[in-house]
């Protein structure tokens, strides 16, 4: 079994979340709880959905979790 961590989409996805975050910050404070939430959840359920992708038994079910979180990229 492949780890996460070793997976270079894994680390971009990462470093992506980083940069939402700074991005969000930099947002209104009336937007708190509603654009920059909404971002950041589906942004850090990019590495997540990889994650756990990897932990499934069949490629078949690895693929799909990489569709979720080609989704939440969109």
């Amino acid at each position: 079994m492949q780890r996460f961590k070793d997976l270079e989409i894994w680390k971009q996805s990462r470093l992506f979340c980083k940069d939402i975050y700074e991005i969000t910050s930099s947002f209104p404070e009336i937007e708190k709880f509603g654009l920059i939430s909404q971002l950041r959840r589906a942004n850090v359920s990019i590495p997540s959905n990889i994650a756990e992708g990897v932990s499934r038994r069949s490629n078949k079910d690895f693929a799909r979790f990489l569709e979720i979180a080609i989704g939440s990229y969109y």
